[in-house]
């Protein structure tokens, strides 16, 4: 039996003012009747950190499995550059229903994506999964890391959503980590390869190296397809894809629409 926490769902303007709240043990549900502002946030709260949580923060995205690894976790409302890289449908209009809940135990224990976060963002220091980059290109929303773990795996262009991807700018030492936030154990990785043919170039091969130390080669194929590698099961708290080797054909553009990782929780 989950013991139950108080959760609570907060927006916030630019100046921290609570606009509106909602608290509830074990769930919050708010039902926001505004435009979002530019420097407006949503706030959730939990009484304990260190809890599985169902989140859902705009009602174009899925409830989302998380993790919340303390007390609080601030989302900044996208706008402008930073918007183009959502569905031009989330975050506008004048209702917003915002939901987070304490996930059950079936959740908790099930075999699932735990690189999926569509609510990371650069700012992120608390709701895992969080994708971060030592390179995004031109520092556009449409490139960042977050891109590769939001869920998203249309990859027939690039640019705006739906075709945000991570974007590497031409950088021959690219990286990209998932940080998990805590320990789960993993067998197998999903890559979908940016395919917008022939302005794209793809990875032949690239190495993914575990926080335990380890590390494993990936071969890949020119294909829009999802690639799907088994791993060696191994528990780790985050993961590193690099030393991409880009195929021979002759556009630089090589990019990672989505990578998805697949494993349970250790508890």
């Amino acid at each position: 039996m989950t013991l139950q926490t108080q959760l609570t769902i907060e927006v916030h303007d630019v100046n921290g003012t609570v606009l509106a709240t909602a608290s509830d043990q074990g769930q919050a549900q708010l039902v926001y009747y505004q435009p979002y502002q530019e420097g407006d946030r949503i706030v959730v709260k939990s009484e304990h950190p260190n809890q599985y949580v169902m989140l859902q923060l705009d009602d174009t995205m899925p409830a989302t499995f998380v993790y919340l690894a303390t007390t609080s976790y601030r989302l900044i409302i996208p706008f402008g550059e930073k918007k183009i890289s959502y569905n031009p449908k989330s975050y506008s209009g004048d209702i917003h229903a915002l939901s987070v809940r304490l996930a059950t135990a079936a959740e908790i224990s099930s075999y699932k994506n735990v690189a999926l976060n569509p609510f990371d963002q650069h700012e992120n220091d608390s709701c895992y999964p969080h994708a971060v980059a030592n390179v995004e290109t031109r520092g556009e929303s449409v490139f960042a890391a977050r891109n590769a773990i939001n869920g998203n795996c249309f990859n027939a262009g690039h640019g705006a959503w739906p075709f945000e991807s991570w974007g590497i700018n031409q950088q021959d030492d690219a990286e990209m980590s998932v940080q998990f936030g805590r320990t789960v154990e993993i067998d197998c990785i999903a890559l979908t390869l940016r395919a917008d043919f022939p302005h794209d170039n793809y990875w032949e091969q690239a190495t993914v190296c575990f926080s335990n130390g380890d590390c494993e080669t990936l071969h890949l194929t020119k294909t829009n397809a999802k690639q799907v590698i088994k791993l060696t099961p191994r528990r780790v708290e985050s993961l590193t894809l690099k030393n991409l080797i880009k195929s021979a054909d002759p556009s630089p553009f090589p990019a990672l629409t989505q990578i998805e990782v697949y494993g349970y929780e250790v508890k």
